[in-house]
């Protein structure tokens, strides 16, 4: 090592004096002393809720509230929340429509099934197009980290539902593996990392385009097989009974997942539009991302770009018009489970901790501190002078936390971990519709406007 590379170390380094200084003033702070001993038996988002804001945040009334519910879902030890908000949406017109008890449910399992189909056909045609690609490039690197991880975009949702339509929960049930769902992962993530280095390798050796393609078609039969073996069969056809809530026994026979799509499901997954609060990005602007999708030639991933009080306004409009909303954000941040509260001064960590958190919301995603990582839906908003205070959460982790399953969100929150909400296009003003018109820009594969919806 050079003598200028040492010194440079040096210079960085701390020493036995400094530790023993930081060490000195945590022995003399009293408070800190306390607080240490505290969190040695406690869980601290527990010990540090601020209780008297959290009594006053929780308070279950709100000015606008759509007029039908479900019953909370359970999504258990997988990441399939994106699945569930889309579907907890779309209920809501089905059990209006057909008098359905408020736990009915649209198979999750079923759409799980076919996006891990797509996105393994998805991630192998990614491999296919990028062969020019170095070993250990930073793109392929990135593909092979998990090609199919148990998140998803909303328009990741439209493409499942038109290709492969949807069917109520009691023609294909929860399994194993659909409710806890890392060992499936696991194995076909192995599989997967194997065949793309079959076909790199086979590209290496000279086989042409057709003769790769073929052989990516037998690679996605196996993992169909190992899909099935774990999710069980995808149903082609299938008779949907139930007894409505006046006790009438109704039935529809001969069925398709398509079909059932068209004759019962009035919701129109296509016509919904995903508005984003992105402060790095320019406003008014298209966006998308690259190499980001579950269906080859399905519909792209794309996003409006708007300011925060826009996306705060589009929300509102929707739930006034009786209609929930699928959003993303970033939930794990200054969140207590227990009570469903998300919040900003739910917890009085800056006083425990005697330090302050001022990074904007723009630096928190240049320096990897937040993105979206769950994906719910709102019910309600609280309105006062004209100014949201705070959101009604459905989520989808059963019905233990929160108001029976559904949580509060408090309007600063919102403007700072909230990410991306989607509501049906024509609502929105033509200068936002105009948008979509627009050529997308393209952020990188990595970029965390690519994030999935995953918690």
């Amino acid at each position: 090592m050079s003598e200028e590379k040492q010194q440079q170390q040096a210079q960085g380094a701390l020493t036995s004096e400094d530790i023993a200084g930081f060490d000195a003033a945590v022995s003399a702070n009293a408070k800190t002393q306390l607080t240490m001993n505290l969190l040695a038996k406690s869980d601290v988002t527990k010990l540090a809720v601020n209780r008297a804001h959290a009594n006053e945040v929780a308070l279950p009334h709100y000015s606008v509230r759509i007029s039908k519910e479900g019953k909370a879902t359970s999504q258990k030890q997988s990441g399939r929340c994106w699945l569930f908000a889309a579907t907890n949406v779309i209920r809501l017109q089905l059990i209006d429509k057909y008098k359905l008890p408020d736990d009915f449910e649209l198979s999750q399992p079923f759409l799980f099934f076919w996006d891990k189909f797509e996105k393994a056909n998805f991630f192998l045609q990614n491999v296919l197009d990028t062969l020019n690609e170095s070993d250990g490039s930073r793109l392929l690197s990135y593909l092979l980290q998990a090609p199919v991880n148990d998140g998803g975009q909303y328009d990741m949702f439209v493409n499942i539902v038109e290709k492969h339509g949807l069917v109520p929960k009691s023609v294909y049930p929860e399994t194993a593996a659909s409710s806890g769902s890392r060992r499936m992962n696991w194995l076909v993530t192995h599989k997967l990392r194997e065949f793309a280095c079959v076909l790199r390798n086979e590209a290496k050796a000279g086989k042409s385009v057709d003769a790769l393609q073929a052989l990516k078609k037998e690679q996605m039969s196996e993992i169909y097989r190992i899909l099935a073996v774990f999710l069980g069969q995808p149903p082609q056809k299938f008779d949907w009974t139930f007894v409505d809530t006046d006790k009438k026994f109704q039935r529809f026979d001969g069925l398709t997942p398509r079909t059932f799509v068209e004759q019962h499901v009035d919701f129109q997954v296509a016509d919904q539009v995903s508005l984003i609060n992105d402060p790095r990005n320019p406003y008014g602007k298209l966006y998308t991302v690259e190499y980001l999708g579950n269906v080859v030639g399905g519909r792209r991933v794309l996003y409006i770009n708007v300011p925060i009080e826009d996306l705060k306004k589009y929300a509102r409009q929707t739930l006034e018009s009786d209609k929930p909303v699928w959003f993303g954000c970033d939930v794990g941040k200054f969140f207590q489970r227990d009570a469903g509260i998300m919040d900003l001064n739910v917890f009085c960590y800056e006083n425990m901790f005697d330090t302050s958190f001022n990074m904007t919301k723009a630096e928190r995603l240049v320096y990897g501190e937040s993105l979206m990582t769950h994906a719910m839906v709102f019910t309600g908003v609280d309105v006062k002078d004209d100014k949201t205070r705070k959101w009604r959460v459905e989520n989808s982790w059963g019905d233990k936390n929160g108001d029976k399953g559904y949580m509060v969100m408090s309007d600063d929150w919102f403007s700072q971990f909230m990410y991306q909400i989607v509501v049906d296009k024509n609502t929105l003003p033509a200068e936002v519709t105009a948008i979509l018109d627009q050529e997308p820009t393209p952020l990188p594969a990595w970029d965390p406007m690519g994030s999935l919806a995953v918690n």
